[in-house]
Formats: C-alpha cells, structure tokens, sequence
C-alpha cells in the first residue's frame, strides 16, 4: 500500500509550498544566535537532506520546522499557514495534522505493540479507535512490518523499531515528514534499509527533510541543504517545477 493510500483516497496538495522560512532568526539567553536569517522554501514532494555539523544550527533549524520552537525573528509558514499568527494551541493542531517526525531514538513506548505505537500517531486526529487501527495496519504494511503488529520493540530489531516510527509519523498523512538523524542509532545494513524506505515514500508523494551530520548520505538526496554557524551555506535546490516558488 502506498503512502497516498494509507488513510484512503489521498488528498491533492492545499499548497504548493509546503514549509517557508523567511529571514528566520533564533537567539537565546547569552547573545547565543542559533540560527541568523534563514531562508527556506520545502515544496510538495521534495526529499530534501539538511546537513552541518554539531552546533551549526540544524537542530534548531529542525525545531523551527517542525513548529517546536518559535523564531525570534522571521516568518514560518506550514502547510499555507502562517505560524506567528497562530496561538500555541492552533500551532500543536497545526503541528498534529501537517507534520510527522522520526527521531533517530526510535522513541517507542516500551509496553505497546507495534499497531498500538503507530496508532498513536493517530491519537489526536478525531478519527474512530476502529478506524485508526486499520490506518495503523495498513502504515505497518506499507513498511514491511505487517507479520510484526502485535510484537513489542523489545522483541524488534532496531531497524524493525525505526521502521514503526516511521510508520507512526506517516499514518497520519503529514505535509511534511521530518527525520532527525534516522540511521544514526542503526548498523550500516539497517540504515540503508532505512534510508531505502524513506526514498520510497518519497516516490509516492511524500515531502522529507531529513536533518543529518553524514555528508554522505546528504550527497545521495536530490536535494542538499548545507547550515554552518547558523546560516544556510550551500542550496543545489533544483530549478522550480511548474507554479512551484
């Protein structure tokens, strides 16, 4: 099943542009300036690496994108919405309809099965208990993982645990999935499998950025994004595609 499918007839994109930051600026107690007038623009089916070193900002640039964090400075907007004009609760809703995140800890709940961890992905979505576990099936089905539903992660491989936070973060059909570091915890096989699935889902429609250290693996996504000292330092975004900006 692919990722249009897993919550049934997909939807066309409202957008687009699906994340934008414009002249995005982050400071923190201490004259610290974690990022320093970022300009950004992720469209609709992008698969997008973010790289730079420990303290180059990518994290926080991964914080601001995933609406965890506001800027200092600067415009946000998801999905058509601008994120400063928002209250903290429309930005958590905003956050639990638009976006997934992959974590390289996996961040599993230890006693639920792996159909309970991904549909947990769905908790907040108003959708019925019956119907949140057949989304839940079909997303572990769609990562190779349907035989595993009733195991818990101690009884899966760290990839097999890295393969259901993926599917927890897509169940829900997010604008914008964004994976933190998602090989960093696993074997070189595991991680390939990893990044393989990921490029997958990309096929099919969803938009990744995926925020790593590993030069290498940033080189092989068609697009790079380079952060150092808090500014983006090298783009090979390529050429817009129709409307896109």
């Amino acid at each position: 099943m692919k990722f249009s499918e897993l919550a049934g007839a997909g939807e066309a994109p409202d957008v687009e542009v699906v994340a934008e930051l414009r002249g995005v600026t982050k400071e923190y107690p201490g004259a610290v300036t974690a990022l320093g007038g970022v300009d950004l623009t992720i469209t609709a089916g992008e698969l997008v690496a973010i790289v730079g070193p420990s303290g180059s900002g990518k994290s926080t640039l991964l914080h601001i994108l995933g609406t965890l964090d506001r800027p200092t400075a600067g415009t946000v907007a998801l999905a058509g919405h601008e994120v400063g004009e928002l209250s903290d609760r429309q930005v958590s809703a905003l956050r639990a309809r638009h976006i997934g995140f992959v974590f390289q800890s996996f961040h599993l709940v230890p006693a639920a099965t792996a159909l309970e961890n991904v549909t947990e992905g769905l908790r907040y979505s108003g959708v019925a208990r019956g119907e949140r576990r057949r989304r839940a099936r079909a997303a572990l089905e769609r990562v190779g993982l349907r035989e595993r539903a009733e195991h818990k992660p101690h009884a899966l491989s760290g990839g097999q645990q890295q393969r259901v936070a993926i599917a927890r973060a897509v169940v829900g059909q997010p604008k914008l999935l964004l994976a933190d570091e998602p090989t960093g915890a696993l074997d070189s096989v595991s991680g390939k499998a990893v990044m393989e699935l990921l490029h997958e889902l990309n096929a099919e429609g969803a938009t990744i950025a995926v925020i790593t250290h590993d030069r290498e693996l940033a080189e092989s996504l068609p697009r790079l994004v380079r952060i150092l000292d808090g500014h983006v330092v090298e783009d090979t975004r390529p050429p817009a595609r129709g409307g896109a900006r």
